[in-house]
């Protein structure tokens, strides 16, 4: 199924009517989830760069999708062009009154398409557009949060915990709470033991894993540029929970001790740094 013989012509628009934007993750635009399928998504949207991909007269329809995984791409909503606010341009940017549409919105959160190889375009009009293959209309029933003593994901689960709407519960118990959780690298048998605490919990942590497969570590890091997707061989699961109420020092406290017990620093992806903030090499135990 492509999505303009079927889906544009069944919601009677033109393909030249259309522009089909994919909206990205990062740091200083939609920086979470919640930005991209909230209504900060209109003024973000609004707001384009003279050179920007839409042309000088954008279509009438704009589709908003967010990508997920891969070339994935999963729709969120669409807006209506009404066109530039000339009084709004500035010289850097151009900004266009769009209006929240009810296009296509029984299929928020579960239409599903494949973006082209140049992910780096990220608006797609006219035949572009319309070939893109839809790989999923998906089932909107909702995923049972397990429990944090009984959850055990892989990376690809990961994503699809952040960034698919049937994983809703799960955000809502990741982002509640604080704690100290485990990756292990299934490839390698290593472990890392990592702590989620202050406001960014066990989701916002977690998040940047699902962002870039390292979240920052050092180690880690190490291994995603000697293999970029290195990342598909870890597993999470969670230590130990703390309230948002419990102090840094507590949960501190609680990660070197799994560090201790599972002897990550020693064995694992934990390396100790010396004042200079250089890696130690493992220390050995007789």
């Amino acid at each position: 199924m492509l999505l303009g013989p079927h889906l544009f012509q069944a919601a009677g628009l033109a393909q030249e009517d259309v522009v089909v934007i994919r909206h990205t993750l990062n740091r200083g635009g939609l920086e979470t989830r919640a930005d991209a399928m909230g209504p900060g998504l209109l003024p973000y949207t609004r707001e384009q760069g003279h050179n920007n991909k839409l042309g000088r007269t954008p279509p009438k329809v704009w589709l908003n999708f967010l990508a997920t995984s891969g070339r994935r791409a999963r729709f969120v909503t669409a807006f209506e062009n009404h066109g530039e606010v000339d009084a709004e341009r500035t010289e850097i940017w151009r900004f266009f009154d769009l209006h929240p549409s009810s296009i296509f919105s029984a299929m928020a959160d579960r239409l599903v398409i494949e973006w082209t190889a140049d992910t780096v375009n990220w608006a797609k009009t006219g035949k572009s557009a319309s070939n893109m293959p839809v790989v999923e209309i998906a089932d909107p029933h909702m995923e049972t949060f397990p429990g944090f003593d009984s959850l055990l994901i892989s990376y690809d689960e990961l994503q699809a915990v952040i960034s698919d709407d049937r994983y809703s519960q799960w955000r809502t118990a990741l982002s509640s709470v604080q704690g100290v959780y485990l990756i292990s690298d299934m490839k390698t048998g290593k472990l890392y033991v990592g702590k989620a605490d202050g406001a960014e919990r066990f989701l916002g942590r977690w998040g940047e894993y699902a962002r870039n497969g390292h979240g920052g570590n050092v180690a880690l890091r190490e291994l995603a540029g000697a293999d970029a997707n290195h990342a598909q061989h870890f597993q999470f699961s969670i230590l130990r929970v703390f309230g948002p109420s419990a102090t840094s020092a507590q949960v501190d406290a609680a990660e070197a001790h799994y560090k201790r017990a599972l002897l990550s620093l020693q064995t694992g992806q934990n390396p100790e740094l010396d004042t200079a903030n250089k890696i130690l090499p493992p220390r050995k135990y007789i």
